[in-house]
Formats: C-alpha cells, sequence, structure tokens
C-alpha cells in the first residue's frame, strides 16, 4: 500500500526515469528519517560481486553477498538482518527486519551458524539525504513511498525487486513495472 507520509521503515521505489545512475531502477529501505536531521537508507536490489568475507578482514567465512548500499560513505559496511532478537544494538526497522548491532557478536553468531547467509544482507555505503533533500525529491515524483515487508529483503531477488514492489502496488504502478529499462529498446 502506498503511502504518502514518510517514516523509517518505509521503501522508496524510483520512478522508471530517474537520472541519478546510483538509484535507476532501486527500492531503499529507509533505516532513519527525521525532519530535523534528515534520511539514511540502503538500496535492497544493487549486489556486488563480492561476498562478505573477501571485504572484511578477520570475517567468518561466510557466503552472503554483497550490496551497494548508496553513494554516501562507500567505505563502510552496514547490515540488515532478520535476528534482532539474536543481536544486541539492532535497531527495529520494520516488521521483521533489523539494522546493525554489535559486530562482534554478529561475527560469534556467524561461526556458531545462529545466523545464516539468508538472514542477512551486507551493504556498502548508504543512501543520505539531508534535512528537506528527500522530501524535495518526492515533491518532484522522483519516489514512489510503500511499506516494506521483510521477503524484500530475505526473500525477493534482488534483479527482479523493483518490478516486484511496483507489481504490488497495482493500478498504474502495475504498468510502469512493466516498461523496458530502455524505452527506445521498444
Amino acid at each position: 500500500m502506498e503511502s504518502t507520509e514518510l517514516k523509517s521503515g518505509q521503501i522508496l521505489i524510483s520512478e522508471p526515469f530517474m537520472w541519478d545512475s546510483n538509484f535507476k531502477r532501486s527500492v531503499v529501505l529507509l533505516c532513519d528519517h527525521t525532519e530535523e536531521d534528515g534520511s539514511v537508507g540502503f538500496i535492497l536490489n544493487k549486489p556486488m560481486e563480492m561476498r562478505i568475507d573477501e571485504l572484511v578482514t578477520d570475517f567468518p567465512e561466510f557466503d552472503a553477498p554483497v550490496f551497494f548500499g548508496g553513494p554516501v560513505q562507500t567505505d563502510t559496511v552496514h547490515y540488515i538482518h532478520a535476528v534482532g532478537d539474536l543481536l544486541e544494538g539492532s535497531t527495529k526497522v520494520a516488521p521483521g527486519v533489523y539494522w546493525g548491532g554489535d559486530f562482534e557478536k554478529l561475527k560469534v553468531l556467524i561461526r556458531s551458524e545462529l545466523i545464516k547467509p539468508q538472514d542477512i544482507r551486507f551493504f556498502v555505503g548508504y543512501s543520505g539525504w539531508s534535512e528537506g533533500q528527500l522530501q524535495d525529491e518526492l515533491a518532484v515524483s522522483s519516489w514512489v513511498i510503500s511499506d516494506m515487508h521483510a521477503n524484500y529483503i530475505f526473500q525477493s531477488s534482488p534483479e527482479e525487486l523493483w518490478k516486484q514492489v511496483l507489481t504490488n502496488l497495482g493500478d498504474t504502478y502495475t504498468v510502469i513495472a512493466q516498461m523496458p529499462d530502455y524505452v527506445n529498446w521498444n
């Protein structure tokens, strides 16, 4: 269901003709949003060609992919997971979806196989907007706002996520979801 009020735990779906290549056909989970401080989120559907244990020194062997979270601070690693009850310091973002937590404990839980690759997504960098910036982008229809579902992160194919989320919104959005990536190819 589409919402008009912007808040943490929602997703932002880019409109099909977004010019910014970082966000072309992207779905962003909004993890933190305040009118005063701006917004932080992670692109859910831009997988990179690497695993987390290849990226982070002293990380246990773990067959979990890394995603491009956004163009801000691409020298940082973040994570979204489904195990907030196991990982202290996690922030609940949406039902069944948590952000961050104790990194050392995360490695222990992975080594003990209490966290499986399907329970977590890692991100390089994040998507960030300063105070009022995201509202300005919404005013020019750069984004569609919708509710977050844990399945979007932990069950859906990243390559199909943009189309899936738009199709789930129904009506006009179903038509938009079927538009080819490059209209002049049509």
